[in-house]
């Protein structure tokens, strides 16, 4: 099992995990998953890359975070929201590079 840098941090458990996700207009995108933060105000952030046909899962390029919204009986997320606030996604964004800084490279 891969693991991070943090105790605030939890890896994705398999490598190149891709979920199908739908937006607010109904459009299915899918992302790679690359970790979940756990913030100081009890809030989970997802952290993803939208995967494409240029940009395959375990590339590289923009990282989406997700506020996760809801979770199932087993504390798992299920359901995330689009972080609109940029000093909150900045702050974990910044979290999330020092939490896995030994997993990915950070420009």
């Amino acid at each position: 099992m891969r693991q991070g840098s943090a105790p605030n941090f939890c890896p994705p458990i398999e490598e190149g995990t891709v979920y199908d996700l739908e937006d607010e207009r109904g459009d299915v995108i899918q992302l790679e998953f690359l970790g979940l933060i756990l913030h100081d105000d009890g809030r989970r952030y997802g952290f993803f890359f939208p995967v494409t046909p240029d940009e395959p899962a375990m590339s590289s390029g923009e990282v989406v975070v997700l506020e996760v919204t809801e979770v199932d009986e087993e504390d798992q997320p299920v359901a995330f929201e689009l972080v609109e606030d940029e000093a909150i996604a900045d702050e974990v964004y910044e979290a999330f590079k020092v939490a896995a800084k030994d997993l990915y490279d950070f420009e």
